[in-house]
């Protein structure tokens, strides 16, 4: 399981992208429109892991989730289950694969997504 991405939502876009790329150096990846929901801009670093900004109507304003690359999410799932994890949410179809939400001991969300 390595580290994929970290979420944060953002208030303002403009401004996010701007600070992330102007000041501390990432490159705009790409950015996605989706309408009344939000916007999406994957900005990469270093190495292969990235930022995702979102912009939403619904999401409060801070740190969303961490984003884990995993090979077979179900097994990933009922292992992590089997060691106590609390899973919010169950291995879930999206357009780049499948996605599972578990939850750390503060409160913070961990996405595990496999990738088609």
């Amino acid at each position: 399981m390595k580290i994929k991405y970290t979420t944060m939502i953002v208030k303002d876009m403009d401004e996010s992208v701007k600070f992330y790329r102007d000041v501390m150096g990432f490159e705009v990846d790409s950015q996605y429109d989706l309408g009344p929901a939000g916007t999406i801009t994957l900005l990469k670093g270093e190495g292969e892991t990235m930022v995702e900004l979102i912009k939403n109507p619904v999401d409060e304003t801070g740190l969303f989730s961490v984003g884990m690359d995993v090979e077979d999410v179900n097994a990933t799932v009922k292992e992590l289950k089997s060691k106590g994890a609390k899973v919010t949410m169950e291995p879930t179809p999206i357009t780049v694969g499948t996605l599972a939400f578990i939850e750390d001991p503060n409160g913070v969300k961990i996405a595990l997504i496999q990738h088609h």
